[in-house]
């Protein structure tokens, strides 16, 4: 995706700042326990087994499938590791564990404030604007939560999901037009990105020359790097022009229906709640259409034919939820008092990662290693329990994602990777499970002459 400017139509009102990280103990919610470290704490392991492992860094990044093997063979179910920064956390690996923390939400809840090691994390760390505590609905707990919450489903369910797929049939359509007469495409940039982006521009009513602007400040800002803040600054202007064109002039989107559900959130809640909306669904349906597409090109099971002989795309969307998780890694939540999780010594205001990709791979859940996954639904790449993802979103995500790879396979049947499959390289992200690149190679073909426009 290339760097693109802001968009000059309107001037920009001045965006929220960024958030920070709380000054002291005394806007901690509970009582986060003493100041010193704790015996038991992650930075803290029993000299006599191994130490905490690192999340980050190129031997993690670039086989983080091995780390967790690993971390699991050293600590089980439940490890400690380092952040960027080396940032004291616990990993949480095991199947039944997830469910566990995302179930008991009296234990391990969402406000970050409560973090018992803010001293320890530097002001320019790069997971801080997920972490650090805001107005966003991910860092509510209770029945500020529940009501903020319904209110997100209820704007989500004004979506009609027939309409939804019409919008992205014509979407890819006119993108696949782009490319079809060439022979050749690099997916990701020319298809994986722009079918989701276009799909939630229309549903939330963005303009649409600021679609791909809003997409690369949302993924930017989801990567372990020092343009994270920055990034994430960008993308919540764009949603503040949003929310304040929709408060004068209210249409049949998603926005103007989490307003109107909202009446008393601020502006710079609603800004923050429908980031946390666009964030979560945008990049993640990217990656599953790309990994979905990879998994279909690369494996003789789902190998494309023009005789159309393969396996179903569904099977393919949900293997990958299973073993090709777009979502790896989730921050998290925040020990309210002390505990016990997978033989390890939990302390209040602790943080755990809830290791979705780990999860979904636990030899506990699978241990016959020839079982296949059709049929299975019970992934926890959508995380669970009251602070999961809204009801609707992966039923939304899922029509986008699979109306794209059923047009893309209907329009060109003879995709062939263009490179060896060892070749193709993953993004270095904590959170995700991305391609930089997916070039493909098929017989050119006239384009359909369809157009992209925001409207019906």
């Amino acid at each position: 995706m290339t760097n693109l400017q802001d968009p000059q139509d309107s001037p920009a009102p001045q965006a929220p700042p960024p958030p920070q990280a709380p000054p002291g103990a005394e806007d901690v919610p509970g009582d986060p326990g003493p100041a010193a470290p704790p015996p038991g704490c992650p930075a803290h392991a029993d000299p006599s087994h191994t130490g905490p492992a690192l999340l980050y860094g190129e031997r993690y990044l670039r086989n983080p499938a091995e780390s967790y093997e690993r971390m699991r063979r050293d600590h089980g179910q439940v490890a400690p590791v380092l952040l960027e920064s080396d940032v004291p956390a616990w990993l949480v690996l095991g199947y039944r564990e997830i469910r566990q923390v995302v179930t008991d939400v009296q234990t391990y809840g969402r406000d970050s404030r409560r973090w018992n090691r803010w001293d320890e994390v530097p002001s320019d760390w790069p997971l801080m604007p997920w972490v650090a505590h805001s107005p966003m609905i991910h860092f509510t707990e209770g029945d500020e939560h529940r009501r903020r919450s319904a209110a997100v489903s209820d704007a989500l369910a004004s979506v009609d999901p027939f309409e939804l797929r019409r919008h992205c049939e014509r979407f890819a359509d006119s993108l696949i037009d782009k490319f079809v007469g060439s022979g050749k495409a690099d997916l990701v940039f020319d298809y994986v990105y722009s079918v989701p982006a276009l799909a939630m521009g229309q549903m939330f009513g963005l303009p649409e020359d600021q679609l791909e602007y809003m997409a690369e400040a949302v993924t930017v800002s989801l990567l372990s790097n020092d343009e994270a803040m920055a990034a994430q600054q960008r993308a919540a202007e764009v949603v503040q022009r949003l929310v304040s064109a929709k408060r004068e002039e209210p249409g049949p989107d998603v926005t103007s229906r989490f307003i109107r559900n909202s009446p008393d959130l601020t502006d710079e809640q609603l800004v923050g709640d429908l980031m946390v909306m666009i964030a979560a669904g945008m990049p993640a349906t990217s990656y599953w259409i790309g990994n979905t597409v990879r998994l279909m090109l690369t494996d003789d099971r789902f190998t494309m034919t023009l005789a159309g002989n393969r396996r179903s795309i569904g099977e393919a969307m949900n293997e990958v939820l299973w073993a090709d998780s777009p979502l790896q890694n989730v921050i998290g939540r925040f020990a309210t008092r002390d505990t016990t999780l997978g033989d390890q010594r939990i302390r209040a205001g602790d943080l755990l990662v809830l290791g979705l990709a780990a999860a979904n791979a636990d030899p506990l859940l699978w241990p016959d290693a020839e079982a296949g996954y059709a049929g299975n639904n019970a992934y926890v790449s959508f995380t669970g329990g009251d602070y999961g993802c809204p009801a609707g979103a992966p039923d939304l995500g899922k029509i986008i994602s699979e109306t794209a790879i059923e047009v893309l396979l209907d329009r060109v049947p003879d995709l062939e990777l263009a490179v060896e499959p060892n070749e193709l390289q993953w993004m270095d992200s904590l959170w995700y499970r991305c391609l930089v690149s997916l070039p493909v190679t098929f017989t050119p073909a006239p384009a359909a002459g369809q157009a992209v426009s925001g409207g019906s």
